[in-house]
């Protein structure tokens, strides 16, 4: 006698979801982190990837760029399908100079860390602001030397303690009131363990076309997580004041949004999409650079970590446009095009006599 079979079928495999262009998010992912279990720079891959794929763009449109340090391992693990330079250490806003001038028709990625951007490669980062390089800058903030065990970085608050008790008796480098003050057009603070405000950030920086400075506060697991330490998970949660809740609307999206007169803050980006700020306890507005210089000094004075858009300008030239640069990439330019004929020679040097 043959009975029927009654166990009841497996459900399907559910298809992995798709954005706009038919890409599952895996297809943003790169290569497996080799850094520390529980490091916060995973957490900020993690965003990175959600933002390009929820903003539809397509990996090979994008050149991420790096220095050295943890932070600079990083654009491994994320859009494998990307262009890609690691350079020297502290000099990644160089080699992203020349690139985009190279071709700005990509989407230009920077990430760094403390180290990297504070110390040894202050100063591009200081003439990559002043010529306004469109570039997704990101400095992975620990406030230690990761890869050299753990001593203090440039942005180590001033009483913060090392794992042996050390205390740090500097000063600390704000590189978000340093960029404000230096005339950046994008200047963000973010924590690596709040993904919606990070994502939101990442997204309105992205759509920026300028360059975007995103401080993302990044608690290292093994040498600054520690009791004393300002940078640690607990001293972070403890102290992180939103300036507002961010939403991130592109621009072939329908703004609709349901709110009382003055809570909530529109502020549109160059491509026509839109970053929703909601007030959090206070009136804060990202255009007014005095108030942001304002609010990241008091916010030192009061011990607090002041996250959110801290200031946007959105008329500044870009240093392409400062450079009347013509629409085709100087990287696809012929050489007909690039070798002027005789006559044209001829006239310069009439000028010179």
């Amino acid at each position: 006698m043959v009975t029927a079979d009654t166990t009841p079928a497996s459900p399907a495999p559910k298809a992995p979801q798709t954005n706009k262009l038919g890409l599952t998010l895996a297809d943003y992912k790169g290569s497996p982190s080799t850094l520390c279990d529980g490091c916060g720079h995973d957490a900020i891959t993690s965003q990175l990837i959600k933002a390009f794929w929820e903003l539809n763009i397509e990996p090979h449109q994008v050149a991420k760029l790096s220095g050295i340090g943890c932070s600079s391992k990083t654009p491994a693990y994320f859009l494998s399908r990307s262009h890609g330079f690691n350079s020297v250490h502290g000099r990644m806003p160089s080699v992203a100079t020349g690139a985009f001038l190279a071709n700005q028709k990509l989407i230009y990625v920077g990430v760094s860390g403390d180290g990297d951007t504070a110390s040894i490669g202050l100063g591009q980062f200081c003439h990559m602001i002043r010529r306004n390089i469109p570039i997704v800058y990101v400095c992975e903030d620990n406030g230690v030397y990761g890869l050299t065990k753990g001593q203090f970085s440039a942005t180590a608050d001033q009483g913060s303690k090392l794992k042996d008790g050390t205390a740090n008796h500097l000063n600390a480098i704000d590189l978000c009131g340093l960029a404000i003050e230096l005339g950046c057009s994008f200047v963000g603070r973010s924590f690596a363990g709040d993904p919606r405000q990070l994502v939101a950030l990442l997204k309105a920086a992205i759509s920026h076309r300028g360059t975007a400075i995103l401080d993302v506060i990044s608690p290292c697991v093994t040498f600054n997580n520690h009791e004393g330490s300002s940078k640690s998970y607990k001293k972070v949660k403890e102290t992180d004041t939103p300036l507002h809740e961010l939403g991130y609307v592109p621009f072939y999206e329908q703004i609709s949004v349901d709110y009382e007169e003055g809570e909530v803050r529109t502020v549109e980006l160059h491509d026509g999409s839109h970053l929703q700020l909601k007030k959090l306890g206070q009136d804060y507005d990202p255009t007014d650079r005095l108030a942001a210089e304002s609010a990241i000094y008091q916010s030192h004075k009061d011990g607090h970590l002041l996250t959110g858009l801290l200031y946007i300008n959105e008329d500044n030239q870009n240093f392409g446009q400062v450079l009347d640069m013509v629409d085709t990439p100087l990287s696809r330019l012929k050489t007909d095009d690039l070798r002027p004929p005789k006559e044209a020679l001829d006239e310069i040097m009439a000028t010179l006599m």
